[in-house]
């Protein structure tokens, strides 16, 4: 008996036209709600569809150095279109996967989610300012706004 060939991965979705400034402002209130309901001083970046900072808060008493880390997730979540949960948890894992450290423009801390909309990217969020999985929340919290 053969062994079926492993599936071949899904391709990634496509760019679309970038986020708009309206779109990035809902995000932003909810994800920042969602800091506040915690008591959370985050960073929160929303970045379009090429990667480029549309929009940045640091929330009172947050981190200076979460300014960029912020903005390294939101932009690692666009340029890969993927999480980057998906890179933290594959370095995790070491062995081959330590290469990436080496990718540029690849930061891989949970916390950066690519904005889709119709199927395509259209921006990514990036939160820092606690735990990789409380980042993670407030950007999921952003992407609510969108639903």
């Amino acid at each position: 008996m053969t062994t079926p060939a492993p599936a071949a991965p899904a391709s990634p979705p496509a760019y679309g036209p970038p986020i708009t400034h309206a779109q990035a402002a809902a995000m932003m209130a909810a994800a920042e709600a969602e800091a506040a309901r915690n008591g959370w001083p985050m960073t929160i970046a929303i970045v379009d569809s090429g990667a480029n900072l549309v929009m940045l808060h640091r929330m009172d008493n947050g981190q200076l150095g979460s300014v960029e880390i912020s903005q390294g997730k939101a932009q690692t979540a666009v340029k890969f279109r993927r999480s980057t949960k998906v890179f933290q948890e594959l370095l995790a894992g070491g062995g081959v996967h330590l290469r990436m450290l080496n990718m540029p423009g690849l930061l891989p801390l949970e916390g950066g989610v690519p904005i889709m909309s119709s199927g395509k990217v259209i921006g990514g969020i990036g939160v820092s300012g606690m735990s990789s999985a409380q980042d993670h929340q407030v950007a999921e919290a952003g992407l609510k706004a969108l639903a």
